[in-house]
């Protein structure tokens, strides 16, 4: 039943025919039991319990979600929860809080039913799922494979059947990377979509709230919920889809080109056309030293309390000049407004997601970093709405322009039809 689309459950429970409780118990059974054991870095059955004895409001907002099991990425407070923002570090200097962040108040008024908070890379900079101070996170049913990350436990609860839905980040693709490595469908909101008072950011410039499922005919629905982006139709007539030259993912492999024609089949009333990569050319060496700079602001004096690679990147970030990062924000405003007028041009522009299908648990991923960022980097700099589609192994992802995430939920409907899933 959890793994049912949520607006098949959300009729059910409307109708009587099943309950919150009934959810939360096949959650709470479910949970933690991925191979790992730390999809969730902590749960507190007594919040649970009190969620479930406040009486459901009979008003629409309070019934959009109501009775759905919902993770929550440990970058967010949860009133009762510490947060760890994935280092054990701040997990131990954190306080017991007393407040919910914006996103988890909304969570609440929607009435969802709130898990537990999931596992994240270090302060959420990574992107393979792997931790040092709680332990990688794989995949349920494939213990050899990272979920990918850093929204790990958010794919990971999915996967092991403990939430429907799970509020994730992205700020270089940590949306993006677990739903195609983990077959889900994953939404990165607009910069600036959401609230972050009460979460922890890694780049603020960069950070964007999003979610993954399981069913595509869902995302409308969490997007009204969660994010409160409007529920608009689909617009109808011929959509415009950009494909970047293949050239630009020659080194992706076969299976990832495969899905991406696949996906090509199911945009129905739509115009393709092929533009050239150079566009995105400069997006990498934009965001790595901005996003560095930022987190290392955060951060600062306790860089020696994470693991290396994420103390690298901190060190790094601190030593870059204010004048070289100015040149950067400049560069990154240029690079904007080229991607503005690609969007003058097409309604979406289509194309994968990461070369690769899976990362292997153990395995050194250091070298391949730069290579999945640049497919997410160009979406990343200009804070651009997406909509991730897994294929049978890898998958895609569906840009919008900044701040046309109603347009691409509306989209998403019609792809919806399409689908068997």
């Amino acid at each position: 039943m959890i793994q049912s689309p949520i607006v098949d459950i959300r009729q059910k429970i409307l109708d009587g025919d099943v309950t919150a409780r009934e959810l939360a118990t096949i959650a709470l059974e479910q949970a933690n039991s991925s191979p790992g054991k730390n999809t969730y870095l902590s749960i507190e059955e007594a919040d649970i319990e009190e969620q479930l004895s406040v009486p459901s409001l009979p008003t629409e907002k309070a019934q959009l979600l109501r009775g759905i099991p919902i993770s929550v990425k440990d970058c967010f407070d949860v009133r009762g929860y510490r947060t760890s923002v994935g280092s054990k570090y701040y997990f131990d200097a954190s306080d017991i809080k007393r407040k919910d962040s914006a996103l988890v108040q909304r969570l609440r008024a929607v009435g969802a039913t709130i898990t537990g908070k999931t596992h994240l890379n270090q302060l959420a900079y990574g992107l393979t799922g792997e931790n040092e101070d709680f332990g990688n996170c794989v995949q349920f049913d494939r213990p050899n494979l990272l979920t990918g990350g850093s929204s790990s436990g958010a794919a990971a609860s999915i996967l092991e059947g403990s939430a429907m839905a799970a509020i994730g980040t992205d700020t270089g693709g940590s949306i993006r990377f677990p739903s195609s490595l983990c077959s889900l469908f994953g939404y990165r909101a607009s910069l600036g979509v959401g609230s972050w008072i009460g979460g922890y950011h890694l780049a603020e410039s960069f950070d964007t709230i999003g979610f993954l499922f399981r069913h595509l005919k869902d995302v409308q629905l969490l997007g009204k919920a969660i994010l409160e982006i409007a529920s608009e139709p689909d617009p109808g007539g011929i959509m415009r889809i950009g494909l970047v030259n293949p050239s630009f993912y020659s080194d992706a492999e076969p299976e990832i080109i495969a899905g991406l024609q696949k996906w090509k089949e199911h945009f129905h009333n739509c115009e393709f056309e092929t533009f050239d990569g150079s566009v995105f050319a400069e997006a990498l060496d934009i965001s790595r030293p901005i996003q560095a700079h930022e987190a290392a602001g955060y951060h600062a004096g306790h860089f020696e309390e994470f693991e290396k690679p994420v103390a690298d990147r901190l060190r790094w970030g601190s030593s870059l000049p204010e004048d070289e990062i100015k040149e950067l924000r400049r560069l990154r405003q240029a690079f904007n407004q080229r991607i503005g007028a690609l969007f003058d041009q097409f309604d979406f522009v289509l194309l994968p997601v990461a070369p690769g299908s899976s990362l292997e648990n153990g395995a050194d991923h250091g070298r391949v970093r730069d290579k999945l960022l640049r497919y997410t980097a160009p979406g990343s700099v200009a804070g651009l709405p997406c909509l991730a589609l897994p294929n049978e192994k890898g998958g895609c992802q569906l840009l919008g322009p900044a701040g046309g995430d109603a347009k691409l939920l509306a989209f998403a409907t019609r792809l919806a039809l399409t689908v068997s899933r």
